[in-house]
């Protein structure tokens, strides 16, 4: 069955204004989700990632690094999924809370290509 990728993104930080009541609320969706998830079938793996990090760009000899910018579009997570196809990895994608908590919410959805049809090289899970 083919995999996705779900790449969760805001583009503010909503999170960081909310009670601790709606962050609960939030959480335990997202546990509910997940849980859903798992019982289908269809979760692989889901985390929720720190807003701080840094971007590398370059090459050898030449590397920029700078701080992300907060003020950007922030990847906040991500779940890896199997679904039969684009359309049903889009339908999980929409049941997402995401959406219901942040007015901003956007989730990218990919499928991750396995192999090289060329070579044969599997890639490692």
């Amino acid at each position: 069955m083919p995999e996705f990728m779900l790449l969760i993104r805001y583009k503010a930080d909503h999170q960081a204004t909310w009670a601790p009541e709606r962050h609960l609320a939030f959480v335990k969706q997202c546990e509910a989700y997940i849980g859903d998830l798992k019982k289908q079938g269809k979760l692989i793996a889901a985390q929720p990632l720190i807003k701080e990090g840094r971007t590398i760009s370059g090459s050898d000899g030449a590397w920029r690094e700078a701080p992300m910018d907060p003020r950007g579009i922030i990847q906040v997570g991500y779940y890896h999924i199997v679904a039969h196809d684009a359309e049903e990895a889009v339908a999980i994608a929409k049941m997402n809370p995401e959406f219901e908590f942040s007015p901003t919410a956007q989730v990218e959805v990919r499928m991750i290509k396995g192999s090289e049809a060329q070579t044969g090289f599997v890639y490692p899970r």
